[in-house]
């Protein structure tokens, strides 16, 4: 499985069913490369450059020559700038945009980063800056050109963010954050960032989706991890990791994340345009709360399941264990059940249920379905809190062997949900 990460050092994604997308390739940080540009001139070929030149040198009798000058379009210049084009969109999220690279011992990694403050704070992907610490450096350059050094503040590893502090900065441009909750599917949206270590890089797109749910290999590779993103058609390639997604007012709507390849990495067919975001109105409050806390908390429904339930007739999510006095045991969820919707959104697997678990807050409220036809019944969960201190994961099977990390120290065999 390899990484759906942006940055440059990634892990692999695939898509899974409605309403979830496979593991993606989080363009995860990596090894930076020298870039090779090679640039074929049109026309330098054959009989086509005796055409061409006669035509430009023709020397009349006069002794004259035509002087060779481009008038500009001012008209269409200033149409294009103002808010709701492509133009205008990539000129304001590019200001408040970095580029970020962290180098040590074990190799380099480059990512980009949103400015959230004039003094520095900058937002990321937490997968840009996993390999921070233990003599390692972060180098972050912003869009005036300067360069600075950063510290962590932050990280939470189950919504893929992290928070850096510049040391010394001042007189940043912050960004100007949106709301997710308004997307619309086939919005026009703009990326900008550090593809490939190539700064200041804008592409465009539209959102292609909403709510999917998003599984890439965890770091130990022996399950994956889960969060709920937006889809978008817009390129996102290795580097573009923590950069702002933007709506054509400029306004950051999602945190790019990941993108899915696929089953190009196993040599089968190469997937395209499939990129994802975390939504602004997620990152807003784990942003916050790194901000205040040097630490995010994420919600608790207190039981356990893997990607392959243990009854394959099965639709939707399996318990294989509840938490003792946890949220769903108090609402009368026993092992056993099946999930098959949070609120009005079905569920079809366990990681469908991990990432609806996570667009909620510790302590909401929420309805949950268990069962399905006239065996259906709802009860409503008062999710638990914990703090977020490891990815939220599971295995791809029920079995106890090659268990990953379950990252919030419950029982059972599979990654606790969140």
């Amino acid at each position: 499985m390899t990484s759906p990460y942006p940055t440059s050092h990634g892990a692999p994604s695939h898509v899974a069913g409605h309403p979830s997308v496979g593991t993606p390739d989080r363009p995860r940080a990596g090894v930076t490369k020298p870039i090779v540009v090679t640039a074929l001139l049109a026309g330098l070929l054959g009989g086509v450059v005796g055409v061409g030149g006669s035509a430009l040198l023709n020397n009349d009798d006069s002794g004259s020559v035509p002087v060779l000058s481009s008038a500009p379009d001012t008209a269409n210049n200033a149409a294009d700038v103002k808010p709701g084009s492509v133009t205008y969109a990539a000129q304001i999220a590019s200001k408040s945009t970095a580029d970020i690279k962290v180098a040590g011992a074990q190799g380099s990694a480059v990512g980009s980063g949103i400015v959230l403050s004039p003094d520095g704070y900058v937002l990321t992907n937490n997968h840009v800056v996993a390999m921070a610490g233990n003599g390692s450096t972060i180098q972050v350059t912003t869009s005036d050109g300067k360069t600075y050094g950063a510290e962590v503040t932050g990280t939470s590893p189950s919504y893929d963010l992290a928070v850096i502090k510049l040391d010394g900065a001042s007189g940043l441009t912050p960004a100007a954050l949106g709301d997710s909750d308004g997307l619309q599917v086939g919005e026009q949206v703009v990326a900008v960032g550090s593809p490939e270590n190539l700064s200041n890089t804008v592409t465009s797109g539209i959102v292609s989706a909403l709510s999917r749910t998003v599984t890439a290999a965890d770091e130990s590779g022996s399950g994956v991890t889960v969060y709920n993103g937006l889809q978008t058609d817009t390129p996102i390639n290795p580097g573009n990791s923590g950069g702002p997604l933007v709506n054509l007012k400029g306004q950051v709507v999602g945190v790019n994340s990941a993108v899915d390849t696929g089953q190009a990495a196993s040599g089968g067919v190469q997937a395209y345009g499939l990129g994802f975001a975390i939504p602004v109105n997620t990152a807003k409050r784990i942003g916050n709360e790194l901000l205040q806390d040097g630490q995010a908390t994420k919600p608790v429904l207190g039981v356990s399941g893997s990607l392959t339930a243990t009854d394959s007739a099965a639709e939707g999510a399996q318990i294989s264990s509840v938490q003792s006095g946890g949220a769903a045991d108090q609402a009368g969820i026993k092992q056993g059940d099946v999930i098959t919707k949070i609120g009005d959104t079905p569920i079809s697997n366990y990681a469908d249920l991990m990432a609806q678990i996570l667009t909620h807050t510790p302590g909401e409220t929420v309805s949950v379905t268990v069962g399905s036809g006239s065996d259906a019944r709802t009860v409503q969960v008062k999710l638990g809190s914990a703090v977020d201190k490891q990815e939220t994961t599971i295995p791809e099977s029920g079995g106890q062997s090659n268990q990953p990390r379950i990252p919030f120290g419950g029982g059972g065999f599979g990654g606790l949900v969140p």
